[in-house]
């Protein structure tokens, strides 16, 4: 479904230009979650906004369901079905609750927006309950459920998480891993970017540990969760 081959990007121009990943290879297949790993600094957030089009790759490919995407504008890049949730849920504030989750149905479903909101109801009653409340107003834990909401809006192919259980309070987490399984289970693919590699681990199929801006261990999840550089470094286990 999403295929990465040996993309290099970074920031900057010419002598200026900063390299932050090198050579980066992953994929992800229809109806995986698949978790990428990494502390911070690593270049997480800096790989996705590449595929996603936010930033342009200096070299290498991306493609999307057979498709090259590597030189494909953000707003073409969503609405072939490739939404990213972002780090820090950057809801817009002062919007309510329904304005962000119909924007996130602009580019993509948008004759669908009325069945999709009742859909993004049923499965955040919380944000039913805080239709017409402005986002700003919403705690952490109901911020990210209506990032991920807004982003279900527009019926993605693969969606990608950025670090969803950054600053949730434990029993939030709890809830925030078990929707993303709930998601997965009614047949979506995801990328998950996250720090929480314990829990990341428990339900990907498939993960990839990103160091310095390069993949330098890859492998089934079970296969990660059983190595001992991997317990240590990401999931506290001497």
């Amino acid at each position: 479904m999403l295929r990465v081959d040996k993309l290099c990007a970074g920031y900057g121009s010419g002598a200026a230009m900063v390299t932050v990943l090198r050579d980066i290879s992953l994929n992800v297949e229809a109806g995986e979650i698949v978790a990428l790993l990494g502390s911070n600094g690593a270049g997480k957030s800096t790989l996705i906004n590449t595929v996603t089009g936010i930033l342009k790759p200096t070299s290498g490919r991306i493609s999307f369901e057979g498709a090259d995407i590597s030189s494909t504008p953000s707003h073409r890049i969503v609405a072939a079905g490739l939404v990213q949730v972002p780090e820090g849920r950057r809801v817009f504030p002062n919007l309510s609750v329904r304005e962000n989750l119909q924007l996130g149905g602009y580019r993509r479903a948008s004759e669908r927006r009325p069945a999709n909101l009742d859909r993004v109801m049923g499965i955040f009653p919380r944000l039913g309950e805080r239709l017409f409340q402005k986002a700003g107003t919403l705690s952490g834990g109901e911020q990210q459920m209506l990032a991920i909401g807004r982003a279900l809006m527009s019926e993605p192919r693969l969606l990608i998480l950025d670090e969803p259980s950054l600053g949730l309070a434990p029993i939030i987490v709890e809830e925030m891993f078990g929707l993303i399984s709930q998601l997965h289970g009614e047949g979506l693919s995801i990328l998950l970017v996250e720090q929480n590699a314990v829990q990341s681990m428990e339900i990907a199929q498939r993960a990839y540990v990103l160091e310095q801006g390069a993949v330098t261990i890859s492998g089934t999840a079970q296969e990660l969760a059983s190595r001992d550089d991997v317990r240590r470094a990401y999931m506290g286990i001497a």
